[in-house]
């Protein structure tokens, strides 16, 4: 019963699918295991329409988006004009952070690339609630939740995203097939680019938060590029250990799943 419900949601959701073009494959868990972690990962590639999915148990199921909210962010950010293009500046609070290239002034281009949490919370400040509330509820973003700040709602587990509304948000994006005008779309799809050479281009965003039990949530969004079409992905990462090196290992893991397919080495 939980593949025929994954089925038929991917049916409806790519509008494009048939039970033919999907497949789960269970070989991931090598990778998993390797990096110590449980998770999920899907791949749709939109050439052949087909799709592949690992631990189709934790697909549909909520988490926090943490950092990868800095993708809506950012589009709600240029639409209202908040954020005038990827090379505005937001000045340094003046607080000191661990991670040293905070601690300075930032365009949105270099907040998003870095993942500053203050950079962005800032830009949710100058939003506002009613107006994230708006954007939410027409792009029907996870569970579309705020509560009461403003500032940290995608950061607390007040807001929530599953791994296939992840996967069709950075699909429809790709497309300009958001609520977006075509500029603010752009610019996203712009900073999002992490990775390009003559193989492959590699476009995503990070995230990294903590459920309610404490346990790390991690997340890599996005798509890759070879020979000019776009397979989109998306990565959940969990483990319970407090000390998990998640920036570390939610990439390298991403790169091994990534090369299991053949990817990034010119194959495709």
């Amino acid at each position: 019963m939980r593949l025929v419900s994954i089925l038929v949601a991917v049916v409806l959701f790519f509008n494009s699918c048939s039970i033919n073009n999907f497949s789960i494959d269970n070989d991931l868990q090598q990778y998993f295991d390797q990096y110590k972690a449980k998770g999920s990962f899907a791949m749709f590639d939109n050439a052949q329409a087909h799709f592949t999915i690992y631990d189709s148990a934790n697909f549909r199921k909520r988490y926090t988006p943490a950092s990868t909210f800095k993708i809506v962010n950012s589009l709600i950010g240029l639409e209202t004009g908040k954020i005038f293009d990827e090379k505005m500046i937001i000045k340094w609070d003046g607080v000191v952070r661990e991670r040293e290239e905070l601690n300075k002034d930032l365009t949105m281009e270099e907040a998003f690339k870095v993942s500053s949490v203050p950079y962005y919370q800032e830009v949710a400040r100058r939003i506002g609630k009613d107006t994230m509330q708006y954007w939410l509820d027409s792009i029907k973003y996870g569970n579309m939740q705020i509560g009461t700040a403003v500032d940290s709602f995608w950061l607390n587990n007040q807001l929530k995203i599953s791994p296939d509304e992840q996967l069709g948000l950075v699909k429809r994006l790709y497309f300009e097939q958001l609520p977006f005008q075509k500029r603010t779309q752009q610019i996203v799809r712009k900073v999002m680019l992490q990775e390009d050479n003559s193989l492959y281009k590699l476009s995503y965003k990070t995230g990294w938060g903590f459920d309610e039990k404490g346990d790390n949530v991690g997340w890599i969004v996005g798509w890759i590029e070879e020979n000019r079409h776009p397979y989109f992905f998306v990565l959940l990462v969990q483990s319970p250990d407090r000390n998990y090196d998640m920036r570390t290992n939610r990439l390298a893991l991403l790169k091994a799943i990534l090369k299991h397919y053949d990817f990034m080495q010119g194959k495709k």
